[in-house]
């Protein structure tokens, strides 16, 4: 990895959270709320994808603004981020889907040949993909952009399995859980960390759609018949409880070592 100018350095404290099985949960979780959140919105609530989208954005720009001002990670803000990604990035690909009628194929085509962009324009500049370097504003900025895409594209690979193909949100769900699993023993076998964390990462959008779809849909069209709203607010619980536990640790690990 080249040396980083000291003027390019914010501060040398990793942005993104150590990825452990909570980090994995609460990024499958916030991938469905960025299914069932945007579809409450858009439907339930009778907003249509078009201010969906724009409140989504407002609020994203907002959030982003703020996380990437701060000096080191905070779990609340970094992932209140991802969720409010989760959002826009589903309403992208709705957007082009349903409101300009671009085909899933062409779609996930062309998220997918985006992100690969911006991976290389991302090495290029600063040799390196990993998370674990994720300590300057340049990278950063990198980071969200290519978590934007991710669930973009994930969206789209989501919908174009499920719907397109004719799959089903069961059979969706079990396909892409199983593709992270195969992803997961190739990283224990000894795989390519960084690659193997990024196919995860874009596995688990449409995995994540998927089982929000499954959850949401109505029993007619294969669904458990929870509804969206039920749905988004079981996983945001969920994903609360989780930060807040994260927060009181980062809390508590900082206490220690100023005791020390």
């Amino acid at each position: 990895m080249r040396q980083l100018p000291a003027s390019r350095v914010a501060e040398l404290i990793n942005k993104v959270p150590e990825v452990t099985l909570s980090f994995w949960i609460i990024k499958i979780l916030s991938t469905t709320v960025g299914e069932t959140v945007a579809d409450f919105l858009a439907v339930g609530v009778g907003w249509g994808q078009g201010l969906t989208s724009a409140v989504m954005v407002v609020f994203l720009a907002l959030v982003l603004f703020n996380q990437v001002r701060l000096r080191g990670h905070e779990p609340w803000s970094y992932w209140l981020t991802v969720v409010l990604v989760s959002v826009v990035g589903t309403q992208i690909t709705d957007l082009l889907t349903d409101g300009v009628g671009v085909s899933l194929y062409w779609s996930t085509t062309v998220f997918a040949v985006v992100l690969a962009a911006i991976f290389t324009v991302w090495y290029m500049i600063e040799r390196t993909l990993s998370i674990h370097d994720v300590v300057t504003r340049s990278r950063e900025s990198f980071y969200w952009l290519a978590i934007l895409c991710t669930f973009a594209l994930g969206t789209a690979a989501g919908d174009l399995a499920t719907e397109a193909l004719e799959l089903g949100f069961s059979w969706g769900a079990i396909i892409f859980g199983t593709l992270i699993a195969l992803t997961y023993l190739s990283w224990r076998m000894g795989g390519n960390a960084v690659l193997t964390f990024w196919i995860a990462y874009i596995l688990t959008r449409p995995f994540g759609a998927a089982l929000g779809d499954l959850l949401t849909q109505s029993k007619t069209y294969g669904g458990f018949g929870m509804g969206a709203m039920w749905t988004s607010i079981l996983f945001l619980s969920v994903i609360v409880l989780f930060v807040v536990i994260a927060q009181r640790g980062k809390a508590g690990h900082q206490a220690v070592s100023t005791a020390e």
